[in-house]
């Protein structure tokens, strides 16, 4: 049995109707839906306990404690980890400036980049240090020549993006690791926010020092972001806040920190989400690896498919179905604000797709030059559904206004 026959009708969004018409979610690179399974998890916990975590002794603290680190246990064993190397913050983008800040890196420490990283990625380490990007080409694939140069400077950070939320590449980070080692002690900082929702990855296997993503782009709550970093490098880490939660004694002379990973989640936690989450990992754990891994394919050769054969639009990024997710974007040919064909696309037709600069903005515009369609795609959708979108948005286009020439397009 397929994956979407089999697990479509355990997502109840799905089942809304707009105008009578039923909806297609394809914008999962901004955010997944969520199985019965995880909104129960929340659920139960506001209707059963409600209680805070690691605050008192009463039997419905202890109770929502031990559930919050249950999850936390999930988490670090989906990543091949140890409970006591995953912090839990509220997203990627916390998780990532917790490191680029904690490190206390001198003003002119030099860090390298990818062109395609998220904002997220990028502009913590333009903070924090002197940080520089490596090229990618036209389809949006690192430029590894240039990226081996900037390692001979020898860099204290390499910040790398592990999959694109533009072009849906997903870098060989195993081999860029290894080049790392060999070239620079530098600190290996991944995101894997596009990534994890569609692999596992193992840190230790990885060799990596630290992965940052958030809960909501694999099926669980919002307000949920993880952070994997190496025991002796978290302990380094100057807490990104302090409060309440992260201190074991404050008295007028001064205050002891807890130990890791509690030290950097100050003040009260998002708990129900936390519990979610770990209903979500458990939802993912469940699935047939091979069977996703085909369905995946599926997805991704239709999107790429209809991408070069409708009119009036072009692809951002590579055409080959190797190492990428079920994403693509798009560029549309006709003058027409891409956000407003994203409302038409939903007001009319039930497709959600994402429009604008997808926060990776200097990729966007050195690739597309201006806003783009994303339609990315996930476990619970069909290939029908791509087809469908295509022969809307090529109805749409056509109602628009004729696309402009191959010669003229950008």
């Amino acid at each position: 049995m397929s994956v979407q026959h089999s697990h479509r009708d355990d997502f109840p969004a799905l089942r809304r109707k707009i105008d009578g018409e039923g909806i297609s979610y394809l914008d999962n690179a901004a955010t997944t839906l969520k199985p019965d399974s995880v909104i129960r998890a929340v659920t139960e916990y506001y209707e059963t306990n409600g209680a805070n975590i690691h605050r008192g002794k009463h039997r419905l603290s202890e109770e929502a404690s031990d559930s919050y680190e249950a999850s936390r246990v999930l988490i670090a064993n989906h990543l091949g980890a140890s409970a006591n190397e995953v912090v839990l913050t509220r997203n990627t983008t916390e998780a990532l400036n917790l490191v680029a800040q904690g490190l206390d890196l001198d003003p002119d420490a030099y860090v390298v980049g990818c062109m395609d990283a998220h904002h997220s990625q990028m502009l913590p380490w333009r903070r924090a240090g002197r940080l520089a990007l490596t090229r990618v080409d036209a389809d949006g694939r690192l430029d590894r020549e240039h990226f081996r140069e900037l390692l001979r400077g020898r860099p204290k950070v390499v910040a790398l993006t592990h999959c694109s939320n533009v072009t849906g590449v997903v870098h060989p980070v195993a081999e860029l690791i290894a080049e790392i080692r060999s070239a620079t002690d530098a600190v290996v900082v991944l995101d894997a926010a596009q990534s994890l929702p569609h692999q596992r990855i193992n840190v230790r296997e990885l060799d990596v020092d630290f992965l940052a993503f958030s809960m909501h782009k694999m099926l669980g709550p919002t307000g949920v972001g993880v952070l994997f970093g190496r025991s002796r490098l978290l302990a380094g880490l100057r807490p990104l806040a302090v409060g309440g939660g992260m201190v074991d004694w404050v008295d007028l002379d001064g205050s002891v920190d807890r130990r890791t990973p509690y030290v950097f989640e100050a003040g009260t936690p998002a708990i129900a989400s936390v519990i979610g989450s770990g209903a979500a990992v458990r939802y993912l754990e469940a699935l047939d690896p091979g069977a996703l891994h085909r369905h995946e394919r599926d997805l991704a050769a239709a999107l790429v498919g209809g991408a070069l054969t409708s009119p009036g639009v072009r692809l951002v990024g590579p055409a080959e179905l190797t190492d990428r997710i079920g994403l693509v974007s798009l560029r549309l040919d006709v003058g027409v604000p891409t956000g407003d064909v994203a409302r038409m696309l939903s007001d009319s037709y039930g497709y959600m797709v994402r429009s604008g600069h997808m926060c990776s903005q200097p990729l966007v515009t050195g690739l597309a030059g201006g806003e783009i369609l994303r339609v990315s795609a996930y476990l619970y959708n069909e290939v029908a559904e791509i087809t469908g979108f295509y022969e809307a948005l090529n109805e749409l286009l056509s109602c628009i206004g004729p696309a402009a020439p191959v010669g003229a397009r950008r």
